[in-house]
């Protein structure tokens, strides 16, 4: 088992950044995929970032490219969302996600996902 512990979620004004970490503890492996997911009310979780644990490549989702950077450190078994230049419409409930064991594929369905954070809330206002 994965346990992923997300911390960084806030209230933020529009054009300002917050910093999300997700913290992975239990069996964990270097090489699989991690992503970002978010879920805004009566809205379906979509993809936000991932990256490939092993060789560090990256994925983001059109509307968050060139203002979030996601990065991790092996080491310490942390992922990162920097959130810059953040919009009303990024408001939503903020979930790390992990791939299995030596799945190091990033896809952008969260049923691809075998564990999940609690989440941590990220409010931006006008």
């Amino acid at each position: 088992q994965v346990q992923l512990v997300e911390s960084g979620g806030g209230l933020v004004q529009a054009g300002g950044s917050l910093r999300l970490s997700c913290a992975a503890s239990g069996r964990t492996f270097s090489n699989y995929a991690m992503g970002w997911f978010r879920q805004a009310p009566g809205k379906e979780r979509e993809f936000v970032a991932g990256i490939r644990r092993n060789g560090g490549t990256t994925y983001y989702s059109d509307s968050v490219k060139g203002r979030f950077t996601i990065s991790s450190d092996n080491a310490k078994n942390t992922v990162w969302l920097q959130m810059n230049n953040l919009k009303v419409e990024d408001t939503a409930v903020y979930y790390c996600a992990a791939r299995g064991a030596f799945r190091v594929v990033v896809t952008t369905t969260p049923s691809d996902y075998d564990y999940w954070g609690q989440g941590t809330q990220v409010t931006v206002s006008s």
